[in-house]
């Protein structure tokens, strides 16, 4: 039974088969695409046709089906120029190289990174702050000579422009001074005091005696203590404060600075006082300026002198303990040189020790002498 099932749909199969056949040559000879066969002849032999026919669309649908798979196994290589496309990103993989110009703007920037060497000229003010406005410098190159002396006849015709330049300590703003170094501001109140000095002698010249008594008194009309009353009652503002001479030398000269050589670059007005410089005081040299100053005063008849004969040793009225002696007693008080000296006169022998000759400096260490103070002249240092 279960045989003849078996043989019952093969031969169903086998039919079916046959039937495909048959209706798959009707679709070739009605198509163009797979020959000219003449409709006559498939009408009187069909046999022939079929046969014909059916070996051709065997033959052709083999052929076919195989060429349609190759077509769609072709298709990957149709998909190859996209796959060779990948590569095509290349130029993009180019393109950092492309972009070279930009990795190279940096280097056109380098003017921008060299900026900051431009600025330093304007920077640090690398230069020291101007301790004292240029038109000082200008006044004391043309009416002060290379002895101090000054020219207070032409001065005078300057006084509207020396006017002016006071002017400007009064507007100085108190929070820029402090913000400066030690030594401008040293050099700063030095050269506010004998810029007034030389303003109020000029103010007073020629000098009128008040008395004839006076003029006696003071061997003549050339004497500066003629006009004393009006030196020691002079005031100035500086920053907005009201000043007098006594009151910058106790403030700043004798207290905040604490620095003798300073005394002997204010001036008294007069021969015996230390000379006047004929340039400003500045902070980035004022070591050098005070250092040359004592050497400068002490070199002078007036200041410092020996009679080795007499055993004597001369010495500015300014050593005296009761002027500015004992302003050099904390710097340079010494015990082991000088020792028949009291301790003020130590300390200004060995300040002074710094500044005269070797030959000198020996005398003074090793010799037995007394001390003498020389009379103050106080004739106007007037080179007019």
């Amino acid at each position: 039974m279960a045989k003849s099932l078996v043989f019952f749909i093969f031969s169903v199969v086998v039919f079916f088969f046959i039937g495909s056949c048959t209706s798959i040559e009707q679709q070739s000879i009605e198509s163009p695409g797979v020959g000219i066969v003449e409709p006559e002849g498939a009408d009187t032999d069909p046999n022939r046709t079929e046969s014909v026919d059916v070996e051709t669309d065997l033959i052709t649908a083999d052929k076919i089906v195989p060429f349609q798979a190759e077509a769609d196994e072709i298709e990957p290589f149709y998909i190859e120029p996209n796959e060779a496309e990948l590569p095509e990103p290349e130029p993009n993989e180019v393109l950092p190289d492309k972009m070279e110009p930009d990795e190279v703007e940096p280097a056109d920037f380098e003017p921008n990174i060299i900026e900051p060497v431009k600025t330093v000229p304007d920077d640090p003010k690398p230069e020291p702050p101007v301790s004292f406005p240029g038109e000082y410098a200008d006044i004391l190159k043309e009416f002060v000579n290379d002895k101090g002396l000054v020219d207070y006849k032409g001065l005078r015709r300057k006084r509207y422009e020396l006017g002016i330049l006071l002017q400007e300590f009064s507007k100085l703003d108190p929070g820029e001074y402090e913000s400066w170094p030690k030594e401008d501001k040293i050099a700063f109140w030095i050269n506010v005091y004998n810029l007034q000095k030389l303003k109020v002698v000029t103010d007073n010249y020629p000098i009128k005696p008040a008395s004839r008594i006076l003029t006696i008194f003071y061997r003549g009309t050339n004497n500066i203590r003629h006009i004393e009353k009006n030196i020691a009652g002079h005031k100035f503002l500086v920053m907005d404060e009201e000043f007098t001479f006594a009151a910058v030398e106790k403030r700043f000269f004798r207290g905040e600075f604490d620095d003798p050589r300073i005394f002997f670059t204010i001036t008294s007005a007069c021969l015996s006082s230390p000379p006047l410089r004929n340039e400003p005081y500045y902070g980035h040299k004022l070591g050098e300026q005070l250092d040359d100053q004592a050497k400068r005063f002490l070199s002078g008849p007036l200041a410092f002198g020996i009679d080795r004969a007499g055993k004597k040793v001369y010495l500015s009225a300014l050593f005296q303990l009761s002027w500015y002696g004992r302003e050099f007693i904390k710097k340079f008080a010494i015990d082991r040189k000088f020792k028949d000296q009291p301790p003020d006169t130590r300390a200004v022998l060995n300040f002074i020790t710094n500044y005269i000759p070797k030959r000198d400096v020996s005398f003074l260490e090793t010799k037995n002498y007394a001390i003498k103070y020389m009379t103050y002249d106080w004739s106007i240092n007037d080179g007019s």
